[in-house]
């Protein structure tokens, strides 16, 4: 049997092996500092504090990020194998939306102040369609470790040959390698 949850805990935490001190610091994450106070953000960016940012969160069933959109900007289609998203706008509009195991999609624009709940292991996105003012919202998962399964990169970047997805998308090779392309990030 296959389980794709976190494992319930018989203690009231779990502290690492190569942690010696447990006080109120363990229990502290401070990376969520950076975001505070926003400032208008330049593409869409994520500063997560899950199982591997916060090592306190082992056990705990439960993680969250800041996500900051730029004008314009989305966070593409993608999933969460281990747990459920509840999203709540802090500041500007989204356009948010989810497709169910039967094929159907559910949209909402949220405004500041709204909350959306994402299902686990569903395909979702989010995209500030506002050209001109930045949005940001917390996000708060049902597990310590979610997982993002982004489908673009997923689809595109992975090495699964161009020929196949020409064939599964119903396109050209020429038109599988123009969407390689623009996965490509920008050198530095």
């Amino acid at each position: 049997m296959a389980s794709a949850s976190d494992p319930d805990i018989t203690t009231d935490f779990l502290v690492p092996q190569n942690v010696t001190t447990v006080d109120g610091n363990f229990f502290t994450f401070t990376g969520m500092r950076a975001v505070v106070p926003i400032d208008p953000p330049t593409a869409f960016k994520v500063t997560k504090a899950s199982l591997a940012e916060f090592l306190a969160l082992n056990g705990q069933s439960v993680s969250m990020a800041v996500l900051e959109y730029s004008a314009g900007s989305v966070n593409p289609p993608h999933m969460h194998p281990r747990a459920s998203e509840l999203l709540f706008l802090l500041y500007g509009s989204l356009e948010v939306g989810f497709v169910d195991t039967t094929n159907k999609l559910f949209t909402q624009t949220l405004q500041a102040g709204d909350m959306f709940i994402f299902p686990k292991g569903l395909v979702h996105y989010q995209y500030n369609a506002n050209a001109t003012d930045y949005a940001v919202a917390i996000s708060g998962f049902g597990s310590a470790s979610a997982g993002t399964v982004s489908l673009p990169t997923t689809v595109f970047s992975t090495g699964i040959n161009s020929r196949i997805l020409a064939k599964s998308f119903k396109t050209t090779v020429p038109t599988i390698h123009t969407l390689k392309r623009g996965l490509i990030p920008p050198k530095a």
